[in-house]
């Protein structure tokens, strides 16, 4: 099994509704998005997907959100944009994306700062 990840990053501001600290304020991150597949093999060239594909993908997701006030964007105008819903909203619009590829998404990785960061990794 191989897995193979790509990164981007995304300038966005959010606040958390109901939080109760510092957070529930308007403030900035560059969030970093890591999405992870898995590959039971490789092609004929030896590779197990193309990243540059795989970062087409990411790219065409996290251009919705950059430069933005996550909060006017849906679903975030509905749920919080925590990191959590953030990496969740990545892996259900990237899915659909890979169906019918030889690979399957593993994970996608939300970090809002180098020290604080979530993965979602489905059951």
């Amino acid at each position: 099994m191989y897995q193979l990840s790509v990164e981007q990053h995304f300038d966005a501001a959010h606040l958390l509704r109901g939080y109760h600290g510092k957070c529930e304020a308007l403030h900035g991150h560059r969030f970093r998005a890591v999405v992870k597949v898995e590959a039971a093999g490789l092609d004929g060239i030896g590779i197990g997907y193309d990243f540059t594909e795989l970062k087409r993908h990411l790219r065409d997701i996290l251009s919705r959100f950059d430069h933005t006030s996550l909060n006017e964007v849906p679903p975030f105008d509905k749920i919080n944009p925590s990191s959590e819903n953030i990496a969740r909203t990545i892996y259900d619009e990237l899915k659909p994306r890979l169906a019918g590829t030889p690979v399957v998404l593993a994970a996608v990785e939300v970090w809002e700062s180098p020290e604080s960061g979530v993965a979602y990794i489905p059951d």
